[in-house]
C-alpha cells in the first residue's frame, strides 16, 4: 500500500441533473485505507458508462441517491490490495462496484469492490475493452440463462440487438447453441449480423408487435429479451402469439423518459399484474435485477478468454473528457460501450 497515494482524482455526482450539471471533477478525494473483510482495492485503468447512470443523475433526488458519490460502476484495473482474498496485488481484473462501503464508483483512480464482483482479465482483452463488460454482459447472461432458462437448440428473440446488452446477448446465445432473431435499425444490420444474429428485423420499417403477431415463428420463440427498456406495452401484450407457452418475456426494465410515459407505464404494469381471466397476459414477464455471482463471473471470463464472446466498444474518451463521453451515450446512437480511460497509458 506504500505506493498508493492518499488522494485521487474522480468524477463525483454532487447534485441532481444532467451530467453537465450533476458531475464535478475533484482532485482531492481520499483513497480508502481501511478495507472491510472481503473487499479489494483496485487501481482503475478504465471505466464504462451505462445509460442508467445519467438517467439516475436526472431522476433521483440527492437524499435518495446519497450524494455525493463517485459516478458509474463498471471498470477494469489492477489489484493493489487483495486484503486476504483470493485476489493478489498485480492481478488484472474487470468488475462492478456496488457503491459500498465508501460510495465507490468506477470513475476514480482507485475503487473498493467486493471480491465476488471481480473477474480476471484475460490477456486477449485490453483494459479499455474489459471495462465495458460487467453490467451489460452480466445482464445479458442472467436474462438468457437465469430468467428465461434458455438451452441449446432453442430460439430467442432479442429486441435491441445493437444495444450493448443486446449485442452481448446475441454472442452469448450463439456461444450456447441458440438460434437468434434480433432487431435494430437498418444502419445497424451489419453490426447485429456480425454479432451472430441468424435473422434480422428492422424495427423502423415494421410495427414489431403487429409484425410478429401476423407472422409468428414456427415453432414460437422460447424466450424474449427486451433490451431497449421500452415503456410501450404492445410487444408484451401480443406475446402469446409469438412466445411459446412456458417461455419468458425478460425486460432490462422499463425506462421512462418523463411524465409523458406515465400512461404507457401504467398500462404495462396492468398487463403484467392482471390475472389471465381479467385481461392479463398468459406469458411470464420478468424484469432483471442481477446480482454478481462468482460462478457467472468465472464463466464470462472463460468465454472471453476463449474468444467465444468479444468486447464491444463504441468509443473511448480521456478521463478529463468524461462529459464528452456522456454526450455520446446520451445520443442513444452508441453501438457498443462508451469507455473513459482513467489511466492514459493503457490500451
Amino acid at each position: 500500500m506504500s505506493s498508493v497515494p492518499s488522494t485521487q482524482r474522480a468524477w463525483r455526482v454532487v447534485t441532481r441533473g444532467p451530467p453537465s450539471k450533476a458531475l464535478k471533477f475533484v482532485t482531492d478525494l481520499p483513497v480508502p485505507t481501511k478495507l472491510e473483510s472481503g473487499h479489494v482495492l483496485v487501481k482503475v485503468e478504465a471505466a464504462a458508462l451505462n445509460p442508467i447512470g445519467y438517467k439516475l443523475m436526472k431522476w433521483l433526488p440527492n437524499f435518495v441517491a446519497r450524494r455525493p458519490i463517485t459516478a458509474e460502476q463498471d471498470l477494469a484495473g489492477t489489484v493493489v490490495d487483495g486484503n486476504g482474498t483470493r485476489w493478489k496485488a498485480g492481478d488484472a481484473v474487470w468488475g462492478i462496484t456496488l457503491g459500498k462501503p465508501h460510495g465507490e464508483g468506477a470513475m476514480s483512480e482507485y475503487a473498493v469492490l467486493p471480491q465476488h464482483c471481480l473477474a480476471g482479465r484475460p490477456p486477449n482483452v485490453t483494459p479499455t475493452q474489459a471495462a465495458g463488460i460487467a453490467t451489460t454482459a452480466l445482464t445479458a447472461y442472467e436474462a438468457l440463462f437465469d430468467s428465461a432458462h434458455l438451452k441449446e437448440g432453442q430460439t430467442v428473440f432479442i429486441n435491441g440487438g445493437s444495444t450493448a446488452v443486446g449485442a452481448y446477448a446475441i454472442q452469448l446465445a450463439k456461444a450456447r447453441g441458440l438460434r437468434v432473431v434480433a432487431t435494430a435499425s437498418e444502419r445497424n444490420r451489419e453490426f447485429v449480423t456480425k454479432m451472430g444474429a441468424d435473422e434480422f428485423i428492422d424495427y423502423t420499417k415494421v410495427d414489431l408487435a403487429a409484425h410478429l403477431s401476423s407472422n409468428p415463428p414456427s415453432p414460437k420463440f422460447d424466450g424474449v429479451l427486451e433490451a431497449v427498456g421500452l415503456i410501450g406495452n404492445d410487444l408484451y401484450a401480443q406475446s402469446e402469439k409469438y412466445l411459446a407457452p412456458g417461455g419468458v418475456f425478460v425486460s432490462v426494465g422499463p425506462q421512462p423518459e418523463g411524465l409523458s410515459d406515465a400512461g404507457k407505464f401504467t398500462k404495462l404494469l396492468y398487463n403484467i399484474s392482471a390475472p389471465r381471466w381479467f385481461g392479463g397476459i398468459n406469458r411470464k414477464w420478468s424484469v432483471l435485477a442481477f446480482s454478481p455471482r462468482e460462478e457467472v463471473m468465472t464463466d464470462l471470463h472463460n468465454l472471453f478468454a476463449e474468444g467465444k464472446v468479444k468486447p464491444i466498444i463504441d468509443s473511448v474518451y480521456a478521463f478529463e473528457d468524461a462529459l464528452k463521453a456522456y454526450d455520446r451515450i446520451m445520443t442513444k446512437r452508441a453501438t457498443g460501450k462508451v469507455i473513459v480511460k482513467v489511466d492514459p497509458n493503457v490500451e
